[in-house]
């Protein structure tokens, strides 16, 4: 799969949740992800132990929760989104501060930022505990298609090219006096933005020329495989199994 590249999100740490292969993590996710959409919205309890399920997580995980909560700010347009719900749902309305509010739309949004936030919350641990070059590892060990693993790869490598090119097309306008300070500068930037698409396209050929003329066949070489034992994958289970059972007896009672 190449040599390994680092991301911002990932914090190098010392914990039993870094030392899990990344499939087992990245499925444990996707099962806890599951279980918290198939709750009943209306068993808020269950969300709270699933909030302090993956507190738990954070903390053997040694992610601060300051930390946590800032990466959790991109969830911030589901919170608007949500918001505006109760205000604009139609059916039963209750007065809530003097405000008409749809009943259904209180559950919505409710549902939305109860469930989106536990999701987003499980994503950033796992972003912070798995490198990327593990994770496509680990979505090729899960047997996803090919195809989708080599564009995951390819964007997360040449992002970083095409952020760097960006970044120096925009010091050579400075160091030549240019600064947008309004609309009559958004032409300059959008023959910017031109030029960049052009440089980038113009690399990739060259770059995929490089790589047919290696012996490059449509598929990436594993240097190194990645396995799971039994008692990594029963370790990584304990997250999806432990919300199942609260998924369970939310729909009971």
């Amino acid at each position: 799969m190449g040599a390994g590249h680092a991301h911002r999100l990932y914090r190098h740490a010392d914990s039993p949740v870094h030392a899990l292969p990344p499939h087992c993590k990245i499925a444990a996710v996707f099962a806890f992800v599951l279980v918290v959409v198939s709750t009943p919205r209306e068993a808020v309890w269950a969300f709270g132990l699933y909030a302090v399920l993956v507190a738990a997580v954070a903390a053997t995980a040694r992610i601060p929760a300051g930390l946590l909560l800032r990466r959790m700010l991109i969830e911030v347009p589901f919170v608007l989104f949500a918001v505006l719900m109760p205000f604009v749902a139609e059916g039963e309305r209750v007065e809530v501060l003097g405000a008409s509010l749809s009943v259904t739309g209180l559950w919505g949004a409710w549902n939305v930022l109860a469930k989106g936030t536990l999701g987003v919350a499980a994503s950033v641990i796992l972003a912070s505990t798995t490198e990327l070059r593990e994770l496509l590892l680990g979505l090729q060990r899960l047997k996803l298609p090919p195809l989708l693993v080599e564009i995951a790869s390819f964007m997360i490598r040449y992002g970083d090219v095409v952020t760097d090119e960006l970044r120096r097309m925009s010091v050579a306008r400075r160091s030549r006096g240019f600064e947008a300070r309004g609309v009559r500068h958004w032409g300059v930037l959008a023959k910017t933005a031109g030029a960049l698409f052009i440089r980038s396209y113009e690399r990739g050929e060259r770059v995929h020329l490089a790589m047919v003329s290696r012996g490059y066949t449509g598929s990436m070489p594993v240097i190194d495989d990645v396995t799971a034992t039994r008692a990594q994958w029963a370790r990584a289970a304990a997250l999806p199994a432990a919300a199942l059972a609260v998924c369970l007896i939310g729909w009971t009672l």
